[in-house]
């Protein structure tokens, strides 16, 4: 297995577009020429857009673009403006009286950092849009869905890290295999080679971490109800040939990526959702693929952290690690 940049997985475009001083934004991922898709929805509080036509009992075997978004559920409105960017270049299934472009999407709660009533919208996403025709490499860290993204918010704000948006890619012989990834967890994010937390929740002196998952235990018989600004969301790019029903089993089997590396992943209090667009250009093992899938999302995962800024008064991974860990 090689490394490689995202955009040598050639079908493929990706940008960003974020309100930094509302921090918010969102990333779209876009196939002109149409891709099989599928999704698995693990976190119980998603907010999502055009999930249901990804079953494979439904009519349409292609999308075109997955929008990640902040904003929460106000943030799926980012889809509408790759829609209309996408109709401008006439991309999209062919209807007979014209072409309407497969827009999927979901959105993460990032509404606590500045400002509730400022979220992606229409033009946010055309930008984003504009962005991946016009930015070869799309950036990681504090920018698009990534711009507001959190981590560490079992006690409320109270804690809380700043995260952001990782990208990782790799090749083995002509398979291709990307990952975009927006992290904003109630959990910490843990490297899965050293099992150490590298963002999430703070001690009350704010000089290491408390350990969510020993907190959590600490509750055991005290219920209450979770903070519920969550959810991390994302999108698996291949080359390879998968059809919908494959694409739907990928992102199932690559939610393990987000167990690895996020504790707790899935929780009630988060949405998790991950999708996966394969344009179909070379042959692929899908049992071969998933294990290859699943390890570019963990590293996704690991750079969401790693390359996230402190910012809107929270500290960032790099405080307490040494990039030396990507």
């Amino acid at each position: 297995m090689k490394e490689i940049h995202i955009s040598e997985i050639e079908a493929f475009r990706i940008g960003h577009a974020q309100d930094e001083a509302h921090a918010t934004g969102c990333t779209a991922i876009i196939c002109e020429k149409g891709a099989w898709a599928g999704v698995d929805v693990r976190g119980g509080s998603p907010a999502s857009r055009e999930t249901e036509l990804l079953k494979p009992v439904n009519t349409v075997q292609q999308i075109h673009c997955v929008m990640l978004s902040g904003g929460s559920a106000f943030g799926l409105e980012a889809g509408d403006g790759a829609m209309q960017f996408l109709e401008e270049k006439g991309v999209g299934f062919d209807v007979g009286i014209g072409r309407v472009p497969i827009v999927c999407g979901a959105s993460l709660f990032d509404l606590e950092l500045v400002s509730f009533d400022r979220r992606p919208d229409k033009a946010m996403g055309y930008a984003a849009c504009q962005d991946a025709f016009f930015s070869k490499e799309p950036g990681e860290g504090n920018v698009g869905a990534g711009t507001g993204a959190t981590v560490g918010k079992f006690h409320n704000m109270e804690g809380m890290m700043k995260c952001g948006i990782g990208i990782s890619a790799a090749q083995i012989g002509n398979v291709k295999c990307g990952a975009v990834v927006a992290v904003n967890a109630l959990g910490d994010v843990i490297d899965p080679d050293t099992g150490k937390i590298l963002a999430g929740l703070l001690n009350k002196e704010q000089t290491g971490f408390a350990d969510t998952k020993k907190c959590m235990y600490e509750e055991m018989e005290h219920p209450r109800d979770l903070w519920k600004g969550n959810t991390t969301i994302g999108c698996i790019v291949t080359n390879g040939k998968l059809d919908k029903c494959q694409c739907n089993k990928a992102a199932s089997i690559v939610h393990n990526g987000f167990a690895r590396t996020i504790r707790p992943a899935h929780s009630t209090a988060d949405g998790d959702t991950i999708f996966v667009m394969a344009s179909g250009e070379v042959e692929v093992a899908p049992d071969a693929f998933h294990v290859l899938a699943q390890e570019v999302m963990e590293r996704a995962v690991k750079r969401a952290a790693l390359m996230a800024k402190p910012a809107y008064g929270l500290k960032a991974a790099e405080d307490f690690q040494t990039k030396t860990l990507l």
